[in-house]
């Protein structure tokens, strides 16, 4: 008799059941068998009558041959278990503790503890997907709201990790499993609204709309209904991505954007302080970074993500050029999305005369008959007026470059809107002139303001391992570890460099072996 062993089944997709380290028997495997384990493993205690169970898988038998069924049954799970894991009286069958495993278990702690990656991994498909007893009606009726109830678990996880995987920067993967989550339940709202915004951010439009197509036709077929409004809401967000104003700003080829190798963390700390800023919280971030370390990459990915929520997204860049220009900076705001904010055309007419004397288009679309307020309180009262219709991201790059009076104004406004929900993202170039204008801000946040303060740095061998990986996909693993390190040395761990030399060696460059570092010390 060969040695007792626990049972590993896994439930969420195709049945698969092993015991100990080895392969199930075939006995254990046969329908109403795994039913009866899988049954037993689920029930409180792991335990029912006989009578329950006899009525369950084997109510088209007369009693006699339904009791030499259930008996037949358990010899089976004895034989694999041993007699100490299958307890048996006059009226109760009970599995012992440890007699199975079940992957819904495991799938229920990592999601109470928040490990919405690991849970979702374990989402495979149906709860006993492809078991059907059609002569066990008792056990169908069972088998049908357990996969109702796993189903729209699986499609929770799933969902979660989609935004885990969004948060880390990874659009690629979120993608993938944004879609899984759809083919699981293609009625899902949550489920193909977090596809959608996965597919979106991985610059594929295209396909975010197919799902939002199929989603309309599944629930018009299965449940006679349309998506909300917040489904619409967010196609037409994707579907409305113009020049200039692209949701995502796909490269020229069809070669994917590399990914955020070494500044996953900093974008899961800026998305959270979106997260915080669109609840109401006023929120500050400062990013700081060498030219080349990807600092505006990062911008980009959290504009791209606001752009999908329901906000207003503003966005500048300052140029050093224009410094000397009062109030340059804030017309780029202006015309970077400021002056298209709902809300505007409630704000004071001596706000509007102000804001349109630095923008021509403006005073064209809301011409004013009013004396021009100072500057500065007319941008505070356009923000303030944004945010009260909808969150706003308001993103000022190279902000080291702003003239002077919009200088001034930024700790005014970070702090006229701590309590309303906006985030200010100033992007900061390292050694230029006015970057210490920004140490009030910084000393500021984790203080009177909330929100975070980054400083980028080179990126490490496992950074560039995974740009090298993602750049030459043939090489095997001792040739990118070689391509790795030559590239560590001749890139600084500079960004910009190193995913320059990945391309060239990926369009043939040969990097000759003797050649001095560049750029040199």
């Amino acid at each position: 008799m060969p040695t007792p062993g626990v049972i590993q089944c896994r439930v969420l997709g195709p049945a698969r059941v092993t015991v100990g380290a080895g392969a199930a028997p075939t006995e254990l495997l046969w329908r109403k068998h795994l039913a009866l384990l899988v049954y037993l493993a689920l029930s409180p205690r792991r335990g029912r009558t006989r009578e329950h169970l006899v009525g369950l898988l084997w109510s088209d038998r007369t009693e006699k041959q339904a009791r030499h069924s259930l008996s037949e049954a358990l010899r089976v799970f004895r034989r694999v278990l041993g007699d100490a894991q299958i307890e048996v009286d006059v009226d109760q069958v009970r599995l012992g503790a440890d007699a199975v495993r079940l992957d819904v278990d495991e799938f229920a702690e990592l999601s109470r503890r928040g490990d919405w990656t690991g849970a979702a991994a374990l989402v495979e498909g149906e709860f006993l997907e492809g078991l059907a007893i059609p002569d066990a009606n008792e056990f169908e009726s069972w088998l049908g709201g357990e996969r109702a109830a796993w189903r729209a678990r699986g499609v929770d996880a799933l969902v979660h990790a989609v935004a885990a995987d969004l948060a880390a920067g990874d659009a690629a993967s979120a993608g993938r499993t944004g879609l899984h989550a759809v083919a699981l339940d293609p009625t899902s709202e949550p489920a193909a609204r977090a596809a959608m915004r996965a597919l979106a951010l991985a610059g594929d439009r295209g396909a975010a709309l197919r799902i939002a197509d199929g989603l309309g036709r599944a629930l018009a077929t299965t449940l006679g209904t349309t998506p909300s409004p917040e489904t619409e809401r967010l196609a037409a967000r994707i579907r409305d991505a113009r020049v200039g104003r692209r949701l995502v700003t796909a490269p020229p080829a069809a070669r994917p954007r590399p990914p955020l190798a070494g500044r996953r963390p900093a974008l899961a700390e800026l998305t959270a302080t979106w997260d915080r800023a669109q609840r109401g919280r006023g929120q500050v971030a400062l990013v700081e970074g060498e030219p080349g370390e990807g600092k505006t990459r990062l911008l980009e990915e959290l504009v791209a993500r606001a752009r999908l929520d329901e906000a207003t997204v503003v966005t500048a860049r300052a140029v050093g050029s224009e410094r000397a220009e009062p109030w340059s900076a804030v017309a780029g705001l202006l015309l970077g999305g400021l002056a298209e904010a709902p809300g505007l055309t409630s704000t004071a007419p001596s706000a509007l005369a102000a804001l349109a004397a630095l923008t021509p288009e403006l005073a064209t679309r809301l011409p004013v008959d009013a004396s021009p307020a100072p500057v500065g309180d007319a941008v505070r009262a356009v923000v303030l007026a944004a945010a009260h219709e909808r969150p706003v991201l308001l993103v000022l790059d190279d902000a080291q470059w702003c003239d002077q009076e919009t200088l001034a104004l930024l700790p005014a406004l970070a702090r006229d809107t701590l309590t309303r929900p906006v985030l200010l993202v100033f992007g900061l170039g390292l050694g230029a002139p006015d970057a210490a204008r920004f140490d009030e801000l910084r000393a500021r946040i984790g203080r009177d303001l909330e929100g975070a303060a980054l400083r980028l740095a080179r990126l490490d061998t496992a950074a560039l391992h995974e740009l090298a990986a993602w750049a030459l996909p043939s090489y095997r693993p001792a040739e990118l570890d070689r391509v790795t390190r030559r590239v560590e040395r001749d890139s600084a761990g500079i960004p910009l460099l190193a995913v320059g030399l990945f391309e060239a060696v990926a369009l043939g460059l040969a990097l000759a072996p003797e050649a001095p570092a560049w750029p040199s010390p």
